[in-house]
């Protein structure tokens, strides 16, 4: 977990990993075993009142997923933009270079109202590259027919002890790691 410090330090990526990812998987486990319950009663007002529960911590945890997999240290070949040659010439044919994308995703990010993610996603069935920067609201993940490139958490707990911006933003070198890409 240090390995990504200054970027992001180890103490945050404890935090976040042992208590606040781990609180999503503990939380949706329960969700689901409380739904399995509902469903055999066949009590539909349960099983109704149990999808706001599912569909945040699945989120949660799907999302923190995926955030795991695209991180890499700085200094690691992973990090630098020539290790995916491709996603780098579609955001730059998409924004014009590496440099406006980095202020597009920033801008969004720090546009979130409250928390949410920042994604860059590819959207399925367009003519162009499909990438696009999207935002989404609590732990909500893209929508069907986006594929998320990575994401970067904006909820507080992702950067409280670095405050006031994450440097998860200010430091983006590289959009992520090649081999979650490909």
């Amino acid at each position: 977990m240090q390995a990504l410090e200054p970027s992001i330090s180890a103490e945050i990526m404890k935090l976040h990993h042992t208590k606040h990812h781990q609180a999503y998987v503990d939380n949706l486990n329960a969700a689901n075993a409380q739904l399995a319950t509902a469903m055999e009663a066949r009590d539909v007002a349960s099983h109704a009142a149990l999808q706001e529960a599912l569909k945040f911590n699945a989120g949660g945890h799907i999302n923190h997923s995926l955030f795991w997999k695209n991180l890499a240290p700085a200094t690691s070949a992973e990090s630098k933009t020539d290790a995916a040659p491709q996603l780098i010439n579609e955001i730059a044919a998409s924004w014009g270079s590496f440099a406006q994308f980095q202020a597009a995703f920033t801008a969004a990010l720090l546009n979130i109202k409250g928390s949410g993610w920042g994604w860059l996603v590819k959207e399925a069935g367009r003519a162009d590259s499909g990438l696009r920067i999207v935002t989404t609201k609590d732990q909500d993940p893209p929508v069907a027919g986006m594929l998320p490139i990575f994401g970067v958490d904006m909820w507080e707990h992702a950067y409280y002890l670095q405050v006031p911006y994450p440097p998860s933003i200010t430091s983006l070198s590289a959009p992520t790691d090649s081999h979650a890409v490909s």
